[in-house]
């Protein structure tokens, strides 16, 4: 039998890597090390900086923090959907298969089928000139092109169904223009979950919805995980979002994770400062008070062009000790009792003492 390096290039890209002893063996996606830098006049900017998690079937893995945090380009990185220009690092695996370093006719059999995306604007997403029914029917096409005519139109109809669409046969032939926006929402997610993926990543899927639309397009998401057992990685900078539906709760800052764990162990002990200031800045429905005002959190996300040294936060953390460590040394993800509870934070044991009430204030 020949070695591996003795093997045509063709037969050589079909050879299966070893899996890492890091990636747990049940993992559906797992991304390791994930670095993406990209070019520009001022310098480089790094718009995700050594990123790794593991996503697990029929889990709901949400992903938050502010815009420039990094979270879409994540995504997009999973995807393999970044433009030439950018520099990525790092390892992204589908069930324990190294996909990022696949050529891109062998991704985009995975892309859509395996693994598909919820992209955040609905609008943009769909072609205006072609009706929604017929923009659905390519998606599954691309994949099964020897589909029954038939089957493939009541797949489409199911589908407009399942996500909540009322008279999805009339709605197929419509165009874009002729849905209101949280249609529109829930058509690109019909497109997603055409080929029934194994991966569902929703980009901001409730972003410019009114409250109630909101409700409706995550009653889908649920509606959708419990008939494919689907994983679902959820986007958004919305807390109260990912408190409904979520698991697991990633919390990035400046193209970091500074706080990983589950929804209980964000939400109720949260220990890194960044986490706490958006819980702050969380109203309540059960706040007896009326005269309390919300937290803000102080200052702007920092430039990725110019990311402050030692940790991202310390220019706008209420815990920083300046000028050591915080502003010197780079805190790493560290265990907070579980394992799975981890946070990037050299005081997060006197994070852990305070409540996110406790930083609300009277209004005066």
């Amino acid at each position: 039998m020949s070695a591996a390096g003795d093997l045509p290039v063709d037969e050589l890209q079909e050879v299966e890597p070893e899996r890492p002893p890091d990636v747990p063996v049940d993992a559906v996606l797992s991304v390791r090390n994930l670095r993406v830098e990209f070019p520009s006049d001022d310098g480089i900017v790094k718009a995700v900086d050594n990123v790794s998690f593991d996503v697990f079937e029929n889990e709901v893995v949400g992903i938050v923090g502010e815009s420039g945090s990094g979270k879409s380009v994540t995504s997009m990185a999973i995807m393999g959907l970044l433009p030439r220009r950018a520099s990525v690092s790092g390892d992204v695996f589908f069930r324990g298969r190294a996909i990022s370093g696949l050529r891109e006719n062998e991704i985009r059999r995975l892309r859509g089928s395996k693994i598909a995306m919820v992209f955040q604007d609905a609008l943009t997403a769909l072609d205006p000139v072609y009706k929604v029914g017929d923009q659905i029917a390519e998606a599954i096409t691309v994949h099964d092109p020897q589909i029954d005519k038939h089957v493939l139109h009541e797949r489409v109809v199911e589908l407009l169904n399942l996500v909540g669409i009322p008279n999805p046969k009339q709605r197929a032939e419509q165009y874009p223009h002729e849905y209101s926006g949280g249609m529109r929402q829930r058509a690109m997610i019909a497109m997603s979950i055409a080929n029934e993926p194994d991966v569902l990543i929703a980009d901001e899927p409730t972003t410019a919805l009114d409250v109630t639309i909101q409700a409706q397009v995550l009653e889908v998401m649920e509606r959708i995980q419990e008939r494919t057992k689907s994983a679902i990685v959820l986007i958004t900078h919305d807390m109260g979002v990912v408190a409904g539906v979520a698991d697991r709760v990633i919390v990035m800052y400046a193209g970091r994770q500074v706080e990983v764990g589950s929804v209980d162990e964000i939400f109720y002990e949260p220990h890194h400062p960044y986490t706490l200031g958006l819980l702050g800045s969380l109203p309540r429905l059960d706040e007896e008070r009326s005269d309390v005002r919300l937290h803000r959190i102080k200052g702007q996300p920092p430039s990725l062009l110019h990311v402050p040294p030692g940790c991202a936060f310390h220019p706008r953390c209420e815990f920083a000790h300046v000028p050591d460590p915080c502003s010197t040394e780079v805190p790493e993800l560290r265990a907070i009792g579980e394992l799975s509870h981890v946070a990037a934070c050299h005081f997060s044991e006197e994070v852990a003492k305070v409540q996110p009430d406790d930083l609300k204030t009277e209004a005066s």
